[in-house]
Order: structure tokens, then C-alpha cells, then sequence
């Protein structure tokens, strides 16, 4: 995909890329991503980043807003018996950043990799008190499924 560059309304230029490399700064740039999405934030290690981004089934999409990263989503995508199938995992935007359409171009970004790559849907999911997620989700094509998710924490 390499460069996807929009501007934002007088707000500044967004650029989504898909990362090819696993350097220093990008590995601490994803850590303090995950500080802001996640209670129980983990940082990358430059080696962990190198295994995901050099993952057949992920990609690691970075945004750029005016130079700067502000923002990060992972596509996966796989194969099963009824075709290929895609999935939207941890997006976030910085604090400073949100509001100003990142995420919606970091989602819409994902989706067109998605459909490149053959899959058939492309589902995410994301908690009822995220609003604004919620409203930028349907806003980009998004329908909400009735389903229960379970999960299963592994030691």
C-alpha cells in the first residue's frame, strides 16, 4: 500500500502506511499508542514490532498527521473454509489528534487493504461506551451484528 495521503479540512494532511519496518521510534510510537488504548498496556520490543509487521496475516497501519504519528490500527486477515475473512483490531488516535478524522481515514485505509486482499467482510469490534467509535464505525459502512463475543484468557 506504502503512502495513502488525505487532507483533513484546513486541519492538516493525514498519510496512512502500512509498516514495512520495525525501527526504535516506531516500536516507541506503538508503545505509547497502547498506553492510550489499553488499561494493561504492553510496550514493543523493536523484535516484537519486526514479527508483526513481518506477519503474513497482519498489517500494522500507522497515521500521520502533519509528519507526526497519531494513530495506528492492525488489519488481519485470513483464510477459512468460506472465504477470506478480515478483522479490525486495536485502533486509536491520540488524545491530541481525535476529533479530526484519523481514525475514520486509518479504518477506511484498512478496509480498501481488505477487499485488495480478497476478503469477503471485514468486522471489528468495540465497547458500548466508546460513542464516538461507535458513530465513526456506522458513519464508515459499518452495521452492528447481534452477537456475543466470549473470550478465553490463556495463562
Amino acid at each position: 500500500m506504502g503512502r495513502d495521503s488525505h487532507r483533513l479540512g484546513g486541519m492538516g494532511e493525514v498519510v496512512i502506511e502500512v509498516a514495512e519496518k520495525a525501527t526504535e521510534q516506531l516500536a516507541e510510537t506503538v508503545s505509547a499508542l497502547n498506553r492510550q488504548l489499553s488499561s494493561k498496556p504492553r510496550a514493543l520490543s523493536v523484535d516484537e514490532l519486526a514479527e508483526l509487521i513481518e506477519s503474513q496475516a497482519a498489517r500494522l497501519l500507522v497515521a500521520y498527521l502533519d509528519g507526526a504519528p497519531v494513530g495506528m490500527l492492525t488489519l488481519v486477515t485470513y483464510a477459512i473454509p468460506t472465504g477470506v475473512r478480515a478483522r479490525i483490531e486495536d485502533v486509536v488516535v491520540d488524545e491530541a489528534a481525535r476529533g479530526r478524522g484519523v481514525a475514520f481515514e486509518l479504518t477506511e485505509a484498512a478496509v480498501d487493504l481488505a477487499r485488495r486482499a480478497g476478503a469477503r467482510t471485514v468486522d471489528l469490534t468495540s465497547r458500548p461506551e466508546r460513542e464516538a467509535a461507535n458513530r465513526l464505525y456506522r458513519r464508515a459502512g459499518f452495521d452492528v451484528r447481534e452477537s456475543v463475543t466470549y473470550r478465553r484468557t490463556l495463562d
